[in-house]
């Protein structure tokens, strides 16, 4: 296989994992509608860094050190579990709020007030993420071979990055279109709940992998 039918087999296989339902989706979607599109823009660009920094680690073997190293593993786990679960909480305490006060999904719950908060919650959420690490260390050692050019990792590089950003900051253009931004609004408290669910049984699953051993 040629590099140029490597890199269109990368950009097929990472483009469907962008598209599935997880936590990098899930704050995408929680976040845009509430706080805008510039938010959503910065969320998107923090993501898509962090997954081109997991690639990195991945093209250059560090990430498989790190799989083969027990106790560096379990505290990146922990790490990931435990702010996967902040987020959870942070959002059901949102939910809660807004329902104990009758308030809007605007005014009550504002986990994001500027552009670096936006980016470095984007960027963490995906970084202490355990299972992005294994996915690109599984997805670069069986797609990129070892004999592959420099320019061509640098491409495949290029491309996971290049794509997370056009993935995630469509979404968030898509979900800050004022006809369904205004029923994202409304609809505030339950997207909320969900991602609060959704991060929390997550973040628990993960400690309790941690802790099974």
């Amino acid at each position: 296989m040629n590099e140029a039918h490597i890199l269109l087999t990368l950009a097929a296989v990472h483009f469907v994992a962008l598209m599935s339902p997880g936590p990098d989706f899930a704050l995408v979607v929680q976040n845009a509608a509430r706080f805008g599109r510039q938010t959503g823009f910065y969320i998107a660009l923090g993501l898509s860094l962090s997954i081109l920094l997991h690639a990195v680690l991945s093209i250059t073997g560090v990430s498989y050190l790190i799989q083969q190293h027990p106790l560096i593993f379990m505290l990146l786990q922990t790490a990931g579990g435990t702010y996967l679960l902040y987020l959870g909480v942070g959002a059901l305490r949102a939910t809660w709020l807004n329902w104990q006060q009758s308030a809007t999904p605007l005014t009550a719950g504002v986990l994001l007030t500027n552009k670096r908060q936006a980016f470095t919650k984007g960027f963490l959420t995906n970084l202490l993420n355990p299972k992005a690490l294994v996915f690109f260390a599984s997805l670069m050692s069986s797609l990129i071979p070892i004999s592959m050019s420099w320019s061509g990792k640098g491409m495949a590089l290029a491309v996971i990055w290049s794509l997370s950003l056009f993935w995630f900051a469509s979404l968030a253009w898509l979900l800050t279109r004022p006809n369904l931004q205004r029923k994202m609004l409304n609809a505030g408290r339950y997207i909320d709940l969900l991602c609060g669910v959704f991060f929390s049984l997550l973040g628990g699953f993960i400690l309790w992998q941690v802790l099974a051993g």
